[in-house]
């Protein structure tokens, strides 16, 4: 079974197909998008041991030739270095303007090919092949290409659409068990953002899909795509509604500069401790009932996520230094600090009218609780 949803944005529009199997139907489905039969593969050292044989093979079997970049696994791939690296050899490669560059592995390889693409020869095109849960539900799906600064996380970047996104349910059978989850902090967000019914869902269908569920895996990302493409459709270039899909991110991007872009806390991860905060710092402003970070809170435990400051291992700078990095997100317009806030499960809303006090005073407790 393969679903489709269409990400309609006029002559950018384009198909995320979501089921099994999709690897090997690859070269069938880019076929049509080639004026030559070649295209160029950017993935990861841990992607290309698990899935660049079988990319290659059916492409080849589809009579498209492939060269290939592997790159070392990491956020710290989603540099200025490796970014050049990545386009001096589609360069070198002869990779022109109406070839397809493919980026095969997650959401840093995503964002970095996807860049590469955006910049070279001043836009080139690309398909997608997300092969972790994260880059399935959301950084595949919407044009957001990039690499990080040194002042903070995606700070650098374009917004540039795929051709295609083909999303192999079973390509999440190799991810491990951190990873996987990881990944559902992006998923348990759009429940949480705007669609309490799924929120819902995913509370009875988690732990099935977690275990490795084929049909709840594809439910899940099935939903979480048809709610982004919707807003997308709406506000491409996160000028309002998109913004909502930056629930818990704010926190997020603080902690993963405060951690170094390290393995100590993955990005899915720093989103379910970002959502926790931000329903947090909602109850404490009395937007939301004091009873909604609680099942938050409840969904992540089940689950088996990190969901707290304490679940991040090592030291963490204070309050005042959190907030300083909070303040380097790209959403600050005009110096105010705007963040994802909600009435409730599935009712979040952005805010540029958040006390300071209140967002140290949610982090010191929460530093103070580790």
């Amino acid at each position: 079974m393969m679903e489709t949803v269409r990400v309609e944005l006029a002559e950018r529009s384009y198909d995320v197909r979501i089921g099994q199997g999709l690897l090997t139907r690859a070269g069938a489905e880019i076929a049509p998008l080639l004026s030559r039969p070649r295209v160029a593969i950017v993935t990861d050292e841990t992607v290309a041991g698990l899935h660049l044989a079988t990319l290659e093979s059916f492409l080849a079997e589809a009579g498209i030739a492939s060269v290939s970049l592997a790159l070392p696994a990491g956020e710290s791939t989603k540099s200025w270095d490796r970014l050049g690296q990545t386009v001096e050899w589609l360069l070198a490669e002869k990779i022109e303007r109406r070839d397809i560059v493919i980026a095969l592995g997650g959401g840093v390889i995503g964002d970095l090919a996807g860049f590469a693409a955006a910049i070279l020869r001043r836009g080139v095109r690309f398909v997608q092949i997300p092969t972790s849960l994260l880059a399935q539900v959301d950084s595949s799906v919407g044009g957001k290409t990039g690499v990080n600064a040194t002042s903070g996380k995606n700070l650098i970047g374009a917004f540039h659409q795929p051709a295609l996104v083909l999303a192999d349910i079973d390509a999440l059978g190799t991810l491990t068990s951190r990873d996987f989850l990881a990944g559902y902090g992006e998923v348990a967000k759009y429940g949480l953002l705007g669609d309490a019914a799924f929120f819902d869902w995913l509370e009875a269908n988690g732990p099935a899909l977690a275990a490795g569920d084929a049909a709840a895996r594809a439910e899940a990302v099935r939903r979480s795509v048809q709610m982004k493409a919707d807003i997308v459709a709406r506000d491409e270039t996160e000028q309002g509604d998109r913004a909502l899909l930056n629930l818990g991110h704010t926190f997020c991007h603080a902690l993963e500069a405060a951690t170094g872009y390290s393995d100590r806390l993955l990005h899915g991860e720093g989103v379910a401790i970002g959502c926790a905060l931000a329903f947090e710092l909602s109850s404490r402003l009395g937007l939301c009932a004091q009873e909604d970070p609680s099942r938050v809170r409840a969904h992540l435990a089940d689950m088996g996520m990190k969901r707290d400051l304490s679940d991040i291992p090592g030291d963490l700078p204070d309050a005042d230094a959190l907030l300083d990095l909070m303040a380097q997100d790209k959403k600050v317009q005009d110096g105010q600090l705007r963040l994802i806030l909600a009435r409730g499960i599935g009712d979040a809303f952005v805010t540029a009218d958040v006390p300071r006090d209140a967002i140290r005073s949610v982090l010191s407790d929460a530093l103070a609780a580790r």
